[in-house]
């Protein structure tokens, strides 16, 4: 039976093609998920997206065990880290996983985003954190990423990359683009040196003011 095309099968992997087309991804590195009911949709192992259909996505129950899979398909080795995030994340639906290269730039540095600009709060509040180092794909990886997502919609992952959420596939990947754009902004300031930052009143401020204006993903993040 043809899937429609708001089936979240497709949406899934058009976002993961356009997480590569925005120069996000490349290859097979990075992961996307969405929330089902009862469970999770999650980006296949070592597919390249644009070689990726809507049959090899993995369906995952709720505890990150295969519900649903094609013939030689496996689950993203970072289905742990999508599954505890959306188990523990209620008002999540969609997270994004990409080594996009001036986020991973800071992040092998260990280096989050301080509030040097007032778009930071696009991730939830005054700053983008950085987790610390731990093997992909293990328990102490998507532990440390949600220390570093508490209060957050997006963080990164040292010697890695970022991870951002949403309440749905276009917020995820916006966030993504803007904490990437984000990363490239400090890295071009550090060139005067480290830059100055604005106070947690003023970021505050901009997170209010955002918020009435029902700006992108502003405002405090939930959990």
């Amino acid at each position: 039976m043809p899937l429609a095309n708001d089936d979240p099968r497709r949406r899934l992997v058009a976002s993961a093609r356009r997480l590569q087309a925005l120069g996000l991804n490349q290859g097979t590195a990075g992961n996307l998920s969405l929330r089902l009911p009862d469970g999770l949709l999650i980006t296949p192992s070592s597919l390249p997206c644009d070689r990726m259909g809507p049959e090899d996505l993995v369906e995952l129950d709720p505890q990150g065990r295969v519900r649903s899979a094609a013939p030689g398909r496996q689950p993203s080795s970072e289905w742990r880290l999508h599954a505890d995030i959306l188990r523990s994340r209620p008002e999540v639906q969609a997270v994004v996983h990409c080594h996009s290269i001036r986020a991973t730039a800071l992040a092998c540095h260990g280096r989050g985003i301080p509030p040097f600009h007032y778009m930071v709060v696009q991730a939830g509040g005054a700053d983008i954190r950085c987790a610390p180092y731990a093997t992909f794909g293990g328990q102490a990886l998507s532990d440390a990423a949600l220390v570093a997502l508490r209060d957050r919609r997006a963080c990164l992952l040292a010697h890695h990359g970022q991870v951002t959420l949403g309440r749905d596939l276009d917020q995820a990947l916006q966030l993504a683009v803007e904490v990437e754009t984000l990363a490239h902004m400090y890295l071009e300031a550090c060139r005067l040196g480290e830059p100055p930052v604005l106070d947690a009143a003023e970021m505050e401020r901009v997170s209010t003011r955002m918020a009435e204006l029902h700006y992108g993903a502003a405002g405090p993040a939930p959990g």
